[in-house]
């Protein structure tokens, strides 16, 4: 029998097989070309990211909506400006933290006073409206110990980390603070969960035990206090060596790499019957794939993953880049149905 993608995802992340592998996918900016508009104009709309989010949705099979403007919404949010340009995703501007000092005055900013944070409620609100099925949506929000980086820029964070532990420990309260108010804001405006995104957490960026004394320890607290699932992302960065620790902060998914020595198999032995793999489609790659190539990457994800359930395909990122020709996207599609039927015979 055939499920609605909620049914699909659900069955999948209760650790049981659907009627075949779920299907995410976030060319986040393809609307906007598709519309023949400024990147800018459509993402500082709510209207045009909700009808560009179910237009993916319908072109390319996904199975969930990522209800997401942009990464630095939540910098803007705090005071920051926005540099949005016109072939990738915008970026944050100057850091709103540039000594000790601005940390002592910081205050979370109050979400329904917010302008950019109620543009991203109401895309949830209209997406939760039009959605011509039951598609999930997820929400999205940066979490405390990974803020900081835009708020102060990379360098002089990593030295705040290691030098001022007063001052780190007091950016975090508030950015705690923070995370809670919004991720809650998007549920109450109709996500179906939260995406914690934690790149900073990761090996990649900073030493297992470092992550053990800071973002561990802020996820097992915030974690429990959103009210809905959350599944942790980490940006195409690197998670082995901390899978275990990430498996003990209560997401009830993963967002993984996969590459280079992490093993999506290893990954997903690690993972199964405590928390659903989702990912680990390269979207740098895809840029230069064929259709073929996306068929044998499908084919061998889904050997590697999707048996007994528990796995979600999706990008490794988060966010596909523009020059990913749609071609290639509908051969993820394609393969998918092809590949991904339970019982899984690839």
């Amino acid at each position: 029998m055939t499920m609605t993608s909620l049914e699909r995802v659900l069955t999948t992340i209760s650790h049981t097989e659907p009627d075949r592998v779920p299907l995410i996918l976030n060319p986040t900016m393809h609307p906007a070309r598709d519309m023949g508009i400024s990147l800018k104009k459509y993402f500082t709309s709510s209207e045009l990211v909700a009808q560009g989010l179910i237009s993916i949705h319908e072109k390319f099979g996904t199975d969930a909506y990522i209800g997401f403007h942009y990464t630095p919404v939540e910098y803007e949010a705090f005071g920051g400006d926005v540099i949005f340009r016109d072939d990738g995703p915008p970026n944050s501007g100057r850091p709103i933290i540039r000594e000790g000092k601005d940390i002592d005055s910081l205050t979370a900013p109050v979400v329904k006073e917010t302008e950019c944070l109620q543009m991203v409620l109401d895309m949830i609100k209209t997406l939760k409206k039009d959605s011509p099925d039951d598609a999930p949506i997820f929400g999205v929000a940066i979490s405390p110990l990974s803020l900081p980086v835009m708020q102060m820029g990379f360098e002089n964070y990593i030295k705040l980390i290691y030098s001022d532990e007063t001052r780190f420990n007091q950016l975090i309260e508030v950015n705690k603070q923070f995370f809670l108010d919004w991720a809650t804001a998007q549920m109450d405006a109709g996500a179906n969960g939260i995406i914690y995104y934690d790149p900073v957490s990761s090996p990649t960026i900073i030493p297992p035990e470092l992550y053990r004394k800071t973002g561990l320890e802020i996820a097992k607290e915030v974690i429990p206090k959103v009210p809905g699932p959350v599944v942790t992302a980490f940006a195409s960065a690197r998670i082995l060596a901390i899978l275990d620790n990430v498996l003990s902060t209560g997401t009830v998914g993963v967002a993984v790499w996969g590459g280079e020595n992490e093993k999506l198999t290893e990954i997903k032995q690690k993972c199964a019957g405590k928390a659903t793999v989702i990912g680990n489609l390269n979207g740098i790659e895809m840029r230069h794939w064929t259709r073929e190539k996306a068929f044998s990457v499908v084919k061998k994800v889904i050997s590697d993953a999707a048996p007994g359930g528990g796995f979600i395909l999706s990008d490794n990122h988060g966010e596909i880049p523009l020059q990913v020709p749609d071609e290639v996207l509908y051969a993820i599609r394609d393969a998918t149905y092809e590949y991904g039927r339970y019982p899984i015979s690839v």
